[in-house]
């Protein structure tokens, strides 16, 4: 299966080693950065969500009309909007699009920005809503007869959706998350499930774990993987290391020392979602693993979301992506600090030697994914 790429739409410059220029929705900003991917070989940008965010369906909306051709990756959290609304709005969206939307569907793991929005179930609760969430969006867009769901969480009567997605036979669902409740919902129920970048045997374990929670739903297709990583690139591997460890100390000004949150949304310490957990507690293990894979970046941030580095030469780079691409990993997501300009770059450099060496491997008939590796 070829690679597939995933980059950012931010709607505004900011990220953690600069604050934002103007506003939260800077409309040609937008479009520079979602052209930018179009252009370099991306495939897919991610229109991210918090709870104080521009509306990152719009945002994918306005992309979708002003850039062909790049596909569209939108979050949505189920606390918003009952499943049945959302599945018209998505669907609306895919038809608007010409069919290029993939749903990135939230749990959430801190219980102070879910509340934000009025959201008070507990965690391993909002686990059980997104199942069912998610189960209902695949009905919605599949069934052509009114049916009825009763659930914990929802529940309604002779629903019919009239509008389905442009896409057949229906919208793909993403997901992500760390814990055991993510693991038997995502397992279950995406159809990509998306990791935050750990060394190869943690990921491998991740994997495993995924899988064995897809094959005890009683699925015979399992889910893609993705895994997510902050390229940090130099023309040499010494301009690489010089250029990462003057990221960690822009992003350790910004934070004053680590004693100044980055956003509102995520603390620099004692993090209560399962997935920074990990990353830290990696980077406690040690700085550097594998080729190329460098927790600093992640330590400096409170594991805040996507944090650990990939650092070297675009040779060096691509190789590591490389070695999750064998171990069964789909789609690598990966945005820079500058995200401009590390847009292209990466575009330019690093994506097409992936690309090249993995048409090389499957024309080759190589076999990949955890018993490849392990044999």
């Amino acid at each position: 299966m070829p690679v597939e790429f995933l980059g950012i739409a931010a709607t505004n410059d900011g990220s953690e080693t600069q604050p934002r220029s103007g506003g939260p929705f800077d409309p040609d900003y937008t479009l520079r950065l979602a052209a930018t991917h179009a252009e370099n070989g991306w495939d897919r940008v991610l229109t991210a969500y918090s709870s104080g965010s521009p509306d990152p369906a719009q945002a994918a909306a306005w992309i979708a009309d002003h850039v062909d051709g790049l596909q569209l990756l939108v979050a949505h959290r189920p606390n918003l909007s009952i499943p049945t609304f959302a599945a018209k709005t998505f669907a609306t969206l895919d038809h608007m699009s010409g069919g290029r939307v993939t749903v990135h569907v939230i749990t959430g793991g801190n219980d102070h920005e879910q509340r934000r929005e009025g959201d008070t179930l507990t965690k391993d609760a909002r686990y059980g809503r997104t199942r069912e969430y998610m189960q209902i969006l695949k009905q919605a867009w599949t069934r052509d007869e009114p049916w009825d769901f009763a659930g914990e969480h929802y529940a309604f009567e002779d629903f019919r959706a009239d509008i389905k997605p442009l896409q057949q036979p229906r919208i793909r669902l993403s997901f992500g998350g760390s814990s055991d409740a993510a693991y038997a919902t995502g397992g279950a129920e995406a159809d990509i499930y998306a990791l935050w970048g750990e060394p190869l045997t943690d990921t491998a374990g991740q994997i495993a774990t995924v899988h064995a929670a897809a094959r005890a739903a009683g699925r015979t297709t399992l889910p893609r993987i993705q895994v997510a990583f902050r390229p940090i690139l130099g023309a040499t591997e010494e301009a690489a290391w010089e250029k990462a460890y003057a990221t960690v100390a822009r992003i350790e000004e910004r934070t004053e020392g680590g004693t100044k949150p980055l956003t509102n949304r995520h603390r620099l310490t004692d993090p209560e979602n399962a997935g920074s957990q990990r990353l830290l507690a990696v980077a406690e293990r040690g700085e550097r693993f594998d080729r190329a894979l460098w927790t600093v970046t992640a330590k400096a941030t409170g594991g805040g979301g996507n944090s650990t580095a990939l650092v070297g030469t675009p040779e060096t780079v691509a190789a590591a992506l490389l070695d999750y691409w064998d171990l069964g990993v789909d789609i690598l997501s990966a945005r820079g600090y500058d995200l401009l300009c590390d847009a292209a770059e990466f575009g330019r450099e690093v994506i097409p030697i992936v690309r090249e060496e993995v048409a090389k491997r499957e024309a080759e008939g190589r076999p990949r994914g955890l018993a490849a590796v392990a044999a």
